[in-house]
């Protein structure tokens, strides 16, 4: 008995590879080398690791500011921590892809909590990392 096409001589499902629908042999292979490649060329394009340390300064202590760069930080996906200072500003470490990290760098300097005001954030210390050395985003007291 010769095998048949898919389902009701369904196009979908070339003769001789029966009623299932099959891939061809190999296909998986060049699917899965397709699937590292183009993790690869993401990773180049801005998806390396970095961390970075920030102070934000203004009126941003008082503000739930620190509450909302946390909550900011678990929505982008990023990990460090956030702290207010004896001089009344805010400062942290924010590590995790570069274009999150990069997001997160430009909420801090415009956009911050509802009632904060920020004059200026100031980043110190960027350089790419292997792994993260935190596993959240915390509120440092």
């Amino acid at each position: 008995m010769q095998p048949q096409g898919g389902p009701a001589g369904s196009p979908s499902c070339p003769r001789g590879w029966g009623g299932r629908q099959r891939h061809p042999p190999g296909s998986l292979l060049i699917v899965a080398a397709l699937f590292l490649y183009q993790a690869c060329v993401t990773m180049a394009e801005g998806d390396s690791l970095i961390s970075v340390d920030y102070e934000v300064f203004g009126k941003v202590q008082g503000v739930f500011f620190r509450k909302h760069t946390q909550a900011e930080g678990k929505k982008l996906g990023v990990v460090g921590w956030v702290q207010n200072t004896e001089d009344g500003t805010v400062q942290g470490q924010i590590q995790g892809p570069s274009v999150k990290v990069r997001q997160l760098q430009e909420w801090l300097r415009k956009t911050g909590s509802p009632k904060s005001h920020i004059d200026r954030a100031e980043f110190r210390n960027e350089k790419k990392i292997v792994a993260l050395e935190y596993r959240n985003f915390s509120i440092v007291k």
